[in-house]
């Protein structure tokens, strides 16, 4: 058994506080920008240039913060979203959805490669790496926050967080690791040449999709979420649809696959 005493603040500048969670935000943000810049000086994405991955950045930024948001008010506090609209956009105060951060991202990404005929798996297949990586740290960081709790055992390595009752599982570090292995057998696939150059456009990016849908379904029974949907949280029912919606992708890509192989014949 573990005692949780972390202090969420990494350092305060006046009445200015620097949290660790903040902090993830910031560095993966910036990360992800000189990434695209990285990628778009390459030239290994047609349309997509230097100056387009700094019109990108935004569009990625706004679609993945206003999504986390939204989404989260609608399956966690529908209430302050019908009394309180306004909330949604005061982002100090803490409170993001993985599942709607990706839905504002991807509907973003989708605007910007329509406008810019930029093709939008090649980023997306791109984008999945550091994503992924940054993952594994803003769920160490919700550990330090002492938040996203897991459920209560008497397991050896579980802690007593502050505010909550009994000893828990770490399901912050179970996410934590979830993501790291994401982020390896991603990575294997993107910069093998041998295996790259066998995938389509777009299995990669459906591939973490498909990954993160089912580990975190399986995951978050050991973490303290309200269960009301038949015994299975709202982040459940959103990974289920995750992996449907994964799945079809993925046999969609593999059928445009097959059928450009038989008109080269």
């Amino acid at each position: 058994m573990f005692i949780h005493n972390i202090n969420p603040v990494l350092a305060t500048i006046g009445s200015f506080e620097i949290r660790y969670y903040g902090l993830v935000y910031a560095i993966s943000f910036l990360v992800a920008y000189f990434m695209l810049r990285w990628i778009a000086k390459k030239g290994e994405i047609k349309n997509f240039t230097v100056e387009k991955a700094d019109i990108f950045i935004l569009y990625l930024i706004i679609g993945a913060i206003v999504g986390a948001r939204f989404l989260l008010f609608i399956f966690s506090y529908p209430g302050t979203l019908l009394s309180d609209p306004l909330e949604v956009f005061r982002v100090w105060h803490g409170g993001m959805s993985f599942h709607g951060g990706l839905v504002g991202a991807v509907i973003a990404g989708l605007l910007f490669c329509r406008k810019h005929k930029v093709n939008f798996y090649k980023l997306g297949d791109f984008l999945v790496l550091p994503l992924s990586f940054f993952l594994i740290f803003g769920r160490i960081a919700n550990f330090i926050n002492g938040e996203l709790v897991g459920t209560r055992t008497n397991a050896p390595w579980c802690f007593v967080f502050k505010d909550y009752d009994g000893c828990r599982h770490p399901s912050q570090l179970y996410e934590a690791a979830k993501n790291l292995f994401m982020f390896i057998v991603l990575s294997i696939l993107y910069f093998s040449k041998d295996v790259k150059k066998k995938l389509n456009d777009g299995i990669i990016f459906w591939l973490f999709a498909l990954m993160y849908g089912v580990l975190r379904f399986i995951i978050t029974f050991w973490r303290d979420d309200p269960r009301p949907y038949l015994e299975l949280s709202g982040g459940q029912v959103l990974c289920v649809l995750m992996v449907i919606i994964s799945i079809f992708f993925l046999f969609r890509i593999q059928r445009n696959k097959k059928r450009e192989n038989k008109l080269k014949k």
